[in-house]
């Protein structure tokens, strides 16, 4: 019986060649559209999973509120990790500092590579559950040992066995390989620890980090935990919230709230708003599947619409097989089996779509998505889901067609009545709708993120490059390096600074000032540059002057922006003093010189943040910030650059950023969101066209006869236009009414998350609309126009 159902519907999918192409070409679509959609979330939600103690491995975090406001961030100070290993390791089975992530220069005989990693204690690997390749799991016990990416391994040593050779780092110091582990995949959270040393190590080269062994107003470190088997995350935090507190009454003034973050949220719920979570990427997971599920739900309707509205063609089908004592049943059945049929070679069709375009699409996304062939869970899901989506697809017109009267229809007396067409104007409403509806978000996303790029930035960032300077060899070599970057006629200023120029890496508090209120908690950005900096960002003075090496007096000088003038309620900042009471022994106080032009540093949906840039004493900077010569080409630049470099560091790879790019980088998240959503509407919007299309070539041969008389009555090719395309027209009216305040709701909402953010003008719900119309119109003018050309003999004579 099946095998029959099978042939009926593939001699009815060969006898409307242009309805099966337009049916599964808009499935297919929708289907690929939600594959994609589909793997993307999948792959979203299954960050971290490749640690198997994901569901037991926490990140210590810490609220803390400045007048009022409160911040949270994984930033805790070191004194923390005794104040917990004495009272509370009953909650955990480990517990690891870290560094934050750090670029080092690894050498070996000739090769030099820089690459990032972290300074972990002895526990990380096990922590981790790290897959050792080579070597001991416990390969952190020694003070020098370092741990090694299987690719990092292979870039230095080839085919050497790297076990116990000795790695150069930084130029500094020998360390010896004692494992070497497998690379963690692009979508966890340490995807890029390509190496990993001891923690006593990190100990003995930072002398700060040394001393900060009991600053608690230091917070300047990471801690990871793995929680004991017989507690849970809320258990722990409630032990452990008001630690800091209690064990540091200086600290206490902020109200330090201490909490686990467990792994499974660091990457999809990872904001916080005054202290509480509030999602995070989620928003996009949630997004996406809505999206995908409404783009499949159009090409659905697409079947259903087209499978109706050829309703009489079936008609007569459906009174003979009736009428020879076929049940209702076996005609849903039926009529289920042709979808099915539809559907399963949509699938296929969209499994090709797929493989096209999955390259491509994990270029867009920052992925590494690859196609589950031997996933048998998959195949299992794609089973359910074609199944599922011919049930959807083929549910209406089954039950429709398979409810005509015999005797009426073979009498020729079936009338479709008043009300007959009224379904599928309502699938075409909310197809609309939906389309509609994507514009508008698409065209506000876009928006938002052209507002906050065209934000004035307080600085030239053209033309700009930075150098990482992390290893030793720079040590007071500044002056030399910038006399000699400057004579080779590529950079016309260099400056060099504590932090990149796009971030900002310390910030600090407990100053006093004269005029600072009673108990105002002061939370200031800190930048330690040379004297350059200003000149070679372009950066400018508003007030007072910038630093100069003619007067001695500027070591102790501070330059502040004009949100810490804000922020500090300074009226006449100029020539105002700052003194560090944090301190033992407090430093000269800072004299403020002058205030410098707004940059943003850190995000740029955010306001600026109020900071200090003082001078660089120790020649401890990070970067080199070099302003290229605009009269040579930038390659021509670089290359001359790279030259003086490496003449100076033959054994450091030379590395730099243009400042632009990395400032572009602020926008990659959102840009990718807007791409991604662009290229969805623009296929929602082709897949409702296909169906609205099929449509308008069903009514127009329909209507033929009509027509025909109409045009031998005088009827223009206007006035058949107009009869065959206002119905439509007036349909998408109605979906632009309702499209319009649902976006405007979803959209408002959305924009909330950005304290910089575009006002929603009312001509953006204009322009969707009238683009909504212009497809329409084209969509229709085809076969329209079509209709209205043809010769009327050729419909009146089978009469």
């Amino acid at each position: 019986m099946f095998k029959n159902y099978l042939k009926i519907a593939w001699r009815n999918l060969l006898k409307n060649k242009g309805y099966s192409a337009i049916n599964i070409g808009g499935l297919a679509l929708g289907m690929a559209v939600t594959l994609i959609i589909g793997l993307w979330v999948n792959d979203e939600l299954s960050y971290n999973d490749y640690f198997s103690k994901k569901d037991r491995i926490s990140q210590v975090f810490q609220s803390q509120t400045f007048n009022g406001n409160t911040s949270t961030g994984p930033a805790i100070p070191r004194p923390l990790e005794m104040g917990l290993r004495n009272g509370y390791m009953d909650n955990f089975k480990h517990l690891v500092m870290s560094s934050w992530n750090n670029p080092l220069y690894l050498n070996y005989k000739e090769k030099s590579l820089s690459k990032t990693g972290n300074f972990m204690q002895e526990e990380a690997p096990e922590l981790l559950d790290l897959k050792i390749l080579k070597g001991e799991k416990n390969g952190l016990r020694k003070i020098n040992s370092i741990m090694l990416s299987e690719s990092v391994a292979n870039a230095l040593f080839g085919d050497e066995d790297p076990i116990g050779k000795v790695v150069k780092a930084n130029s500094q110091y020998d360390m010896e390989v004692t494992a070497i582990y497998e690379d963690i995949p692009m979508n966890n959270s340490f995807h890029d620890l390509e190496f990993i040393m001891p923690w006593e190590k990190y100990l003995t080269v930072f002398e700060w980090i040394k001393n900060a062994e009991d600053q608690w107003g230091n917070n300047s470190f990471q801690m990871f935990v793995e929680l004991a088997d017989n507690t849970t995350t809320d258990q722990v935090t409630a032990s452990i919230k008001d630690v800091k507190k209690n064990l540091n009454k200086e600290t206490a003034e902020f109200n330090p709230q201490l909490f686990l973050f467990p792994m499974k949220d660091w990457y999809l719920r990872d904001s916080f708003e005054n202290g509480k979570q509030v999602g995070g990427r989620i928003k996009y997971v949630w997004l996406f599947g809505i999206i995908g599920a409404f783009v499949l739900l159009l090409a659905c309707i697409n079947f259903m619409n087209l499978s109706t509205a050829r309703s009489e063609k079936r008609a007569k089908e459906v009174g003979i097989r009736k009428s020879i004592g076929s049940h209702r049943n076996q005609l849903i059945y039926q009529f289920l089996s042709e979808s099915f049929l539809v559907v399963l070679f949509a699938f296929g069709i969209a499994l090709f779509i797929v493989l096209l375009s999955l390259d491509g699409f994990n270029d867009l996304a920052r992925k590494e998505i690859t196609f589950p062939w031997s996933n048998s869970f998959f195949w299992l899901i794609s089973f359910l889901f074609v199944l599922f989506t011919s049930l959807l697809a083929g549910s209406y017109p089954a039950l429709y067609l398979s409810s005509f009267k015999p005797v009426d229809v073979l009498k020729g007396t079936m009338t479709t009545g008043k009300y007959a067409g009224l379904p599928r104007k309502i699938l075409v409403v909310l197809q609309f709708t939906v389309s509609v509806a994507f514009i508008i978000g698409t065209v506000i996303v876009m928006q938002q993120i052209n507002y906050a790029k065209n934000r004035p930035v307080g600085y030239d960032k053209e033309g700009l490059i930075q150098i990482p300077t992390m290893s030793q060899d720079f040590q007071g070599k500044y002056d030399l390096m910038r006399r000699e970057f400057l004579e080779s006629g590529a950079a016309i200023e260099m400056s060099a600074s504590s932090s990149p120029t796009t971030q900002i890496w310390s910030n600090r508090s407990g100053f006093n000032w004269e005029g600072k209120p009673d108990g105002f908690q002061e939370d200031l950005a800190w930048t330690e540059v040379t004297p350059e900096y200003a000149k070679s960002l372009n950066l400018k003075i508003l007030d007072g002057r910038d630093f100069s090496r003619e007067f001695a007096t500027d070591s102790s000088a501070i330059l502040i922006n004009e949100s810490a003038v804000k922020h500090m309620g300074l009226t006449d900042p100029v020539g105002k003093y700052l003194r560090d009471d944090d301190t033992e022994d407090p430093n000269p106080p800072l004299k403020i010189i002058g205030v410098v032009q707004d940059m943003i540093a850190s995000s740029p949906y955010e306001p600026v943040k109020q900071g200090i840039y003082a001078y660089d004493k120790e020649g401890n900077v990070s970067f080199y910030n070099l302003r290229l010569n605009p009269d040579n080409s930038a390659s021509e630049n670089i290359t001359t650059i790279e030259g003086v470099f490496q003449s100076h560091f033959p054994d450091i790879p030379f590395q730099y950023d243009f400042v632009d790019a990395e400032y572009g980088e602020k926008f990659a998240a959102e840009e990718r969101i807007g791409t991604l959503s662009a290229i969805f509407t623009a296929l929602a919007i082709l897949i409702s066209c296909l169906g609205l299309f099929g449509l308008t070539s069903f009514v127009a041969e329909q209507r033929q006869k009509e027509i025909g008389v109409r045009k031998v009555l005088g009827a223009s090719v206007f006035n058949v236009w107009n009869m065959l395309s206002k119905d439509f027209l007036k349909l998408v009216a109605i979906s632009c009414f309702i499209a319009v305040p649902i976006s405007y709701y979803v959209m408002n909402g959305w924009l909330q998350d950005y304290p910089y953010r575009v006002i929603l003008e009312w001509w953006i719900f204009v322009l969707a609309v009238i683009g909504a119309l212009a497809i329409t119109i084209l969509t229709v003018s085809f076969q329209a126009i079509k209709a209205a050309n043809s010769n009327p003999i050729k419909s009146l004579r089978m009469e």
